[in-house]
């Protein structure tokens, strides 16, 4: 084998006792062919004929070992194989203990075809994602279809004191394997050999008729084991409408008790840290501002802006957090650290303000999980203020506004660093604001309509669309408006395959104005277009502008067994104005129709104003958001946006052409509709 001078990042070597210990003709004995792994084959499946998982942890170290063996029946399981890469913590080591194959029923020892390369795993640094984690690549020589191949590994990642959290706490969450892969025999064991008590709960477990059990929470002492064994197992999870069972396995622990453990930690970093004993400059920037909103804005983007976002990985590892003078020195922080400075200057200007722990990306999980403090992975700041609640993530860059206009953070579980505490539950928001207020006019006089649209964005919008400006070619920014309106005034269905820069003349979009204490982007776009009507298949032209943004597709299509709806639209606001020199069918019944809904989840309403020459129509639709919708009331919340795709999501009219003729076929065609 290349590379036979061992490196702290992986080893060679025989498993450890706790993993056990298998030999070859067992190996060998394991690899049969079954009815079961026959009709997998015949399907066209890859097989595992089998798979031991297991995880060992103790107060010194965590640890996972696993071996198993696969068909190498299909091309892309093939390379995979062939070339992989395992990604190892700081003390973290990549133990081999066997790369085999079975070929023509001969079990032949890869390892001295094995190439081990380790790289640094540092390829996001220019963005701030700092690691000392390691890339190490294994390239193993003359794989080959329809092989058996082998795998005896482990990763052992002992403690240091940086991980004093592991030290205290355990967390682990087992989720039950794809459902591509058949397996002759899985197993998988946790093995405790923690001082402490470990709690486990299984979650989402389904009895024979598919329905969700309850969860189910026992308990490991030091020394015992769980262990899960299948033969001949398919995962019948429904993957697409169903969540895969898992079992959160977390030292036994309340979240009050937790809440009182992590206090301290922070609360000595808090201890003494007054802002005016290492940062005079800034106080000085805060007491000439004298409007206290004003202040507070300065104080968040001082930190957002001026305080650049390192995110550390392995500092990210424990809830230690960096000293403020020390963030405020450095110019540099990750969320702990930034969020800890925001709140020593929201402390020196008397805004009232707690640092609070949240996971953005398993946030939803949260309820379920045994409690955790490595349930966490970033941290954010609180702030009641004017006797509103808000939360600041102090890691974001290039957000504006005063407190009440900035952009909103869709998340719901969080634990306020305060004693006592129990993970709290963030309330449902109702936007204050519309994220986005547009006004259309379509006018057209002869055969050439002039479009203009005003549209005001806000909150999170706003911050988007300043981006969106700053780092897009104005050219594609017109080309996209430009595609946008060919379907909102529906030209894609009579004269789809046009190049829409030859339908649009002489597009122009820009910024008009920008308010960055009320964080609102105003933006004008403008055209010229000729043949501005949509003619139908029989010659009727008619005015169109329907804006699909408003069909919210993904409630409408939404399937989930187990999932709730997360409902997160945005406040919106729309005055559509249609006006030609024709006359117009001003009783056509879309034309007219109207539209009132009143959700317990939004508020949704349209009105019309109809002349002979045009019309208007006012849209506002209002949600409530950052909030889940329970399945018992999600079948109601569909059909009312059924009825908002039901042609209540913009505007239409029928032109009368002109001539005797034309008017006797429209008199003709209302009278028997």
């Amino acid at each position: 084998m290349e590379n036979q001078m061992q490196v702290e990042n992986y080893r060679i070597q025989k498993p450890e006792i706790w993993a056990g210990n298998i030999e070859d003709q067992e190996i060998i004995n394991l690899i049969k062919d079954s009815e079961f792994a026959r009709k997998q084959t015949d399907e066209g499946r890859d097989y595992c004929y089998f798979l031991d998982k297991k995880y060992y942890t103790s107060n010194t170290e965590n640890s996972e070992y696993a071996c198993m063996a696969y068909t190498l029946n299909e091309p892309g399981n093939l390379e995979r194989a062939s070339v992989s890469d395992v990604i190892v913590e700081e003390n973290e080591v990549y133990q081999i203990h066997r790369i085999s194959v079975m070929r023509d029923g001969v079990l032949i020892d890869k390892i001295p075809d094995t190439k081990i390369k380790v790289l640094d795993s540092e390829n996001q640094s220019s963005g701030g994602i700092l690691s000392s984690n390691k890339k190490i690549n294994i390239t193993i020589k003359d794989l080959r279809l329809y092989d058996v191949l082998i795998l005896e590994d482990s990763r052992v990642k002992v403690f240091t004191d940086r991980d004093f959290l592991r030290k205290e706490f355990s967390k682990y969450v087992w989720v039950s394997p794809d459902n591509y892969w058949a397996y002759g025999s899985f197993k998988f064991t946790f093995i405790n050999e923690r001082e402490q008590k470990i709690a486990y709960k299984k979650t989402f477990f389904r009895d024979e008729t598919g329905n969700v059990l309850e969860p189910e929470i026992n308990y490991l002492n030091k020394g015992e084991r769980f262990v899960i064994k299948e033969e001949n197992y398919i995962n019948p999870v429904d993957s697409g409408r169903e969540i895969f069972p898992y079992i959160d396995f977390a030292t036994d622990r309340n979240w009050k008790d937790l809440s009182n453990y992590i206090v301290p930690i922070y609360g000595d970093i808090f201890k003494g840290a007054l802002l005016q004993d290492f940062t005079p400059h800034l106080v000085e920037k805060l007491d000439a501002i004298s409007n206290l909103d004003e202040k507070l804005q300065f104080a968040i983007e001082y930190v957002q802006n001026h305080i650049y976002y390192i995110f550390n990985a392995d500092e990210m590892n424990g809830h230690k957090p960096q000293a403020p003078a020390v963030t405020y020195e450095n110019k540099q922080g990750d969320c702990k650290a930034k969020s800890v400075l925001l709140k020593v200057i929201l402390d020196y200007i008397g805004v009232e303000a707690s640092v609070v722990l949240v996971n953005f990306n398993t946030d939803y999980y949260i309820k379920y999980y045994l409690p955790s403090l490595l349930s966490f992975n970033h941290v954010v700041v609180k702030i009641h203020y004017k006797g509103q609640e808000y939360f600041i993530d102090a890691t974001i860059r290039d957000e504006f506004g005063l407190i009440e206009n900035r952009g909103f953070i869709y998340f719901m579980h969080y634990l306020e660093v305060k004693a006592d505490q129990e993970l709290q539950v963030r309330k449902a928001h109702r936007f204050s604001y519309f994220c986005i207020d547009e006004k259309i006019d379509f006018n057209v006089q002869g055969s050439t309509g002039k479009l203009n649209l005003v549209t005001t964005y806000k909150g999170n919008k706003a911050n988007a669309m300043r981006r969106y400006f700053k780092s897009t070619n104005k050219r594609e920014i017109i080309d996209s408006w430009n595609s946008f309106l060919f379907y909102a005034l529906n030209y894609s269905n009579d004269r789809n395959g046009t190049d829409v820069r030859n339908v649009f003349k002489d597009a122009s979009i820009d910024i008009v104005s920008d308010d960055k204490r009320l964080n609102e982007v105003k933006i004008q776009y403008t055209a010229i277009i000729d043949n501005p009507y949509y003619t139908d298949a029989e010659k009727n032209r008619f005015l169109m502008y329907f804006d699909r943004n408003l069909v919210k597709a993904s409630a409408r299509d939404f399937m989930h067994k187990d999932l709730p709806f997360w409902h997160n639209f945005e406040s919106e606001k729309y005055e559509i104005n249609l006006y030609t020199d024709q006359k117009i069918d001003s009783e056509e019944k879309y034309t007219v129709q109207e539209s009132t809904i009143s959700n317990p989840y939004f508020d949704y309403k349209s009105r019309k104003k109809i002349t002979k020459n045009g019309a208007t129509v006012y849209i506002e639709h209002n949600p409530l958001v950052n909030t889940e919708i329970p399945q018992s009331e999600f079948e109601k919340f569909r059909t009312d946006h059924h009825t908002v795709a039901d042609s209540n999501f913009g505007l239409g009219i029928d032109i009368i052409e002109p001539g005797l003729m034309n008017q006797l076929k429209f008199s003709f065609k209302k009278r028997f509709k």
